[in-house]
């Protein structure tokens, strides 16, 4: 048996309190545009920002922190990586307009949403729960192509669409980061096992 058995779900066990963050984070930006739907299209991109940096931030951190003990971390990393990438968009270029940013969120909520179900593919596997991953993910998919195929809606349509996935993603997330807690010490003896 080599180690590579539990790769993603040593990562995540270990830093399952970033999990719990970023679900924290994504219902907080929720709950927020829920609580101020008069809000400006600048005040939205710059919320956006924020949620979309942050969230990166804290994904860059849970691949970086398991990189030794797992040969599939790039694809946390490349989650991590596109979240920041859009957030330093959005705060270079904040004068975009409301057709822009709904398709940019949109290309940004496929490809996390694509990027999620990989992960969650990839622990299959290892344990069990991972349908949550799965299941934001393609809640982040669906998503994303109801923007493209309806960019018309009207700006309050889509906040409260915006929310309603920030929300819903951020309970899953935090439902996989307390089962990844769950499962802390089971793969920590799985892997000190292997290592012996």
């Amino acid at each position: 048996m080599n180690m590579a058995i539990h790769p993603l779900a040593s990562i995540l066990s270990t830093s399952w309190w970033v999990l719990l963050l970023r679900g924290l984070v994504a219902i907080a930006f929720g709950v927020l545009t829920w609580a101020q739907p008069g809000i400006s299209l600048a005040a939205l991109v710059l919320l956006f920002g924020v949620f979309t940096l942050a969230d990166g931030v804290l994904g860059v951190w849970t691949a970086i922190s398991g990189r030794k003990d797992n040969a599939h971390w790039w694809v946390l990393l490349l989650l991590g990586l596109v979240s920041v990438a859009i957030g330093i968009v959005t705060f270079v270029a904040p004068g975009v307009t409301t057709m822009a940013l709904l398709y940019y969120i949109a290309i940004w909520a496929i490809i996390i949403g694509v990027l999620q179900i990989i992960a969650a593919i990839r622990l299959r596997a290892e344990i069990k729960g991972e349908w949550l991953l799965g299941l934001a993910g393609l809640a982040s998919v669906v998503f994303g192509v109801v923007l493209i195929v309806h960019p018309g809606a009207g700006v309050l349509t889509v906040l409260w669409l915006i929310a309603l996935y920030a929300v819903l993603s951020g309970i899953l997330l935090v439902f996989l980061a307390l089962r990844m807690r769950s499962l802390r010490g089971k793969i920590g003896d799985k892997i000190a096992a292997l290592r012996s």
